[in-house]
């Protein structure tokens, strides 16, 4: 159901409900308030317990882990072979506790059954069973019914516009420390289903749009005689930032899955050289950060910025 309200009542409530100045007249502004009336259960649980899914070789495994908490510090889970998936499969598996999110690292020693390896994010929620019917009511798709795996249950879901992202929960609730500095979840999402993917995303997340820049800089995506358009979102399960492109991206645009903030960019690339990691993309400012993309070993590709003033 779609309601019609004025832009300025619209601002108004943004106003008085976010506090931000500055505002932007576009459809997702409008779907925040048009589809408030979704009503969904929420089973957020935090973004330290929100996990970005890596898949390499098991002979790189090792490696990546150890470039990971060379560049961002912090500890692992004990490392061993499961399988996490509903079909037999069989992969090493490791948890990564940075200061600055939180990892899933997947090596996998059989063929990864499908869709298994298309998934961005895991979320872990309080009631799977409830995050099910709360991600089908919104518009989600469900590729892989719930299943169960050596500590909890998953399943793995589709919002409008193809992001697929896997939810769990545990057996036993985990307890991780609180992050220093909250990822961002970075979505590549078309012109035609943004609308649908920000109304989707935002009544199961129960989630807010705290800007949406429809000329954002397009340095951001590689293209920097051009503007596209940024939407950012925040809710209980973390950032997540929504970049609307027609597709023409140069590499390795749209391979980033996570953006990690750190204090000191040029420190943090230090480390990660000195690690075997692989500058793609050098550290350049736009939207009051300074950014960088680059390649851990194994194939990882990760946006790592800094904020340099108060972000739009």
């Amino acid at each position: 159901m779609r309601i019609t309200k004025s832009f300025g009542v619209i601002a108004v409530a943004i106003i008085l409900s976010t506090g931000i100045a500055r505002l932007f007249p576009t459809r997702s502004t409008a779907l925040e308030v048009a589809y408030a009336a979704t009503v969904t259960p929420n089973v957020t649980v935090g973004p330290q317990y929100d996990t970005t899914h890596v898949y390499v070789a098991p002979e790189d495994f090792d490696r990546f882990v150890a470039s990971l908490v060379a560049t961002f510090g912090g500890t692992t889970s004990k490392q061993g072979v499961f399988t996490v998936t509903p079909t037999p499969s069989s992969t090493m598996s490791q948890l990564v506790l940075t200061p600055v999110g939180t990892l899933s690292v997947f090596g996998f020693k059989t063929p990864v059954p499908y869709p298994f390896g298309a998934e961005r994010t895991g979320y872990l929620v309080i009631d799977l069973d409830e995050a099910i019917q709360a991600a089908r009511t919104t518009g989600a798709d469900v590729l892989v019914t719930s299943f169960n795996d050596p500590i909890g249950r998953d399943a793995i879901i589709q919002w409008p516009g193809g992001v697929n992202t896997q939810l769990y929960w545990h057996t036993t609730t985990p307890s991780y420390k609180a992050l220093q500095t909250i990822p961002e979840n970075r979505v590549y999402v078309s012109a035609d289903r943004v609308a649908a993917f920000v109304d989707s995303f935002l009544a199961f997340s129960h989630g807010n749009v705290i800007a949406d820049d429809a000329h954002a800089p397009g340095v951001e995506i590689g293209r920097p005689s051009d503007t596209y358009r940024r939407i950012r979102i925040q809710s209980n399960f973390g950032k997540l930032t929504v970049l609307v492109t027609d597709g023409h991206l140069p590499y390795p645009y749209g391979h980033e899955t996570t953006g990690y903030e750190v204090s000191d960019l040029a420190a943090t690339l230090a480390k990660a050289k000195a690690a075997g990691v692989q500058v793609l993309v050098p550290p350049y400012t736009a939207d009051q950060r300074t950014s960088a993309v680059v390649q851990f070993p194994g194939g990882y590709i990760a946006e790592i910025h800094s904020i340099t003033g108060k972000p739009n």
